[in-house]
């Protein structure tokens, strides 16, 4: 969509997530990918045969690009969300490496938070375990709109089509209960690259894409939300001087909808009325925007707008209150507890807020809701009720993921205690 709007539009950007159990092949995965797209600089590779063969191994092990701890490498695992950044002449590409074990619930929540696909791994000789239930029952709470299933290391069991129609079934059947727009399966071996960049000679009965072709051309423009005009102010610019003296612009990113000079805007959450005069970007002029475009707005009248503060449509609203029902992941180790003190973050706007009511906790493995136990400890999730001091304008998640998104932070220690969904 964008792309048909405007024709000066950089490449577009995916950013996925990857999970899977224990030895499924999350890192050996991703750096195939890099790999084989040519995305891994000499010096990087030198470093990788050099760690390779410290320990003992012929081959490049492509698992240490991406466990850059020391612990990981130690123990073979995947503990903290690595980051990755590599591009075709198609798509950018930011790739998150999420843990997958229980403890690590919160790493896989911030790594997926922004994601618009999630890869999950399935070892081809263990099929669907709990961890790979639960990894889908994560992308299915954070509504991601690709869910990606790859049934790795296929050269270890003789590249078996039945194994890999098996396990498509098995995931089939439990995804089936929740609410994934987009659902694809393909069988891979990363070590040795079989449909991961190249078509594998291995199995002839597989006919569809290669893994990078399928990442390269998912339908991400329409994941967001063009209908409802959303424009959280990041900065007020006022430039004070020169010929720009009396000029007056809110800086920010578009979090919904398309704006256009003439448009009709109403600010909140004063709920003055006014036209946008201008759109600014890198010292031109745009004839509209949408998300995620970085902007400057400029609108006919002057009214009292700052920081925290969003431009709307006037005929198209978003929800505003004091209460706000949410799904929270708690990523503190001290338990979320009702009438608790906390600050709440929500696009550029800050308040505080005290947890009025926890509804239920969720059972990460099957969804199932729990109403007895209200204590909310570290990387359990639940329904809660905030309120808070100041108002907040607002959608469902399900509607807009910035606007329906938020943070609670300690006000004590100023760390980020909890990630929300607004229902």
């Amino acid at each position: 969509m964008p792309e048909m709007m405007s024709g000066n539009v950089d490449m577009e950007l995916l950013c996925f997530t990857t999970a899977g159990s224990v030895d499924d092949g999350k890192s050996t995965l991703i750096g195939r990918l890099l790999y084989d797209s040519k995305a891994i600089l000499e010096d990087q590779l030198e470093a990788l045969r050099r760690a390779s063969r410290h320990r003992g191994e012929e081959q490049i092990n492509l698992a240490l690009l991406t466990d850059g701890l020391r612990a990981e490498r130690e123990q073979g695992i995947t503990i903290d969300v690595a980051y990755r950044y590599f591009a075709t002449r198609r798509r950018k590409f930011i790739i998150a490496d999420t843990p997958g074990h229980i403890q690590y619930t919160r790493n896989m929540v911030t790594g997926a938070s922004n994601a618009k696909a999630a890869l999950i791994l399935v070892d081809a000789r263990n099929g669907v375990l709990e961890q790979t239930v639960r990894h889908c029952c994560i992308a299915a709470l954070l509504q991601i709109p690709h869910v990606i299933v790859c049934v790795n290391k296929m050269d270890l069991v003789a590249y078996r089509e039945d194994l890999f129609e098996r396990i498509r079934c098995d995931f089939t059947r439990f995804a089936d209960r929740l609410e994934i727009r987009d659902l694809s399966f393909f069988p891979i071996s990363a070590l040795h690259g079989d449909n991961v960049v190249e078509r594998s000679q291995h199995m002839p009965w597989y006919r569809g894409p290669t893994l990078l072709y399928a990442l390269e051309h998912l339908p991400i423009r329409n994941d967001h939300d063009f209908i409802d005009a959303r424009f959280p102010v990041q900065y007020v610019v006022r430039p004070g001087s020169g010929e720009f003296c009396d000029y007056r612009g809110y800086a920010g990113r578009v979090a919904g909808g398309v704006f256009r000079p003439g448009d009709e805007v109403t600010a909140l959450p004063s709920g003055r009325g006014s036209r946008v005069r201008s759109i600014d970007f890198m010292g031109g002029h745009l004839e509209l925007a949408f998300p995620p475009q970085s902007i400057t707005l400029t609108i006919e009248d002057d009214i009292d707008i700052g920081r925290g503060d969003m431009i709307v449509k006037r005929d198209d609203l978003p929800r505003v209150g004091h209460e706000i029902t949410a799904t929270v992941c708690w990523l503190n180790e001290k338990p979320m507890r009702s009438g608790v003190r906390y600050w709440v973050r929500h696009t550029t706007r800050e308040a505080r807020c005290v947890v009025q009511e926890v509804h239920h906790k969720i059972n990460i493995n099957t969804l199932e809701k729990n109403d007895r136990d209200k204590e909310i400890g570290l990387n359990e999730i639940a329904a809660i009720t905030l309120k808070t001091t100041q108002p907040l304008f607002f959608d469902s998640y399900r509607k807009n993921r910035v606007t329906g998104s938020l943070i609670l932070i300690d006000e004590a220690t100023n760390e980020t205690v909890g990630a929300g969904m607004i229902e």
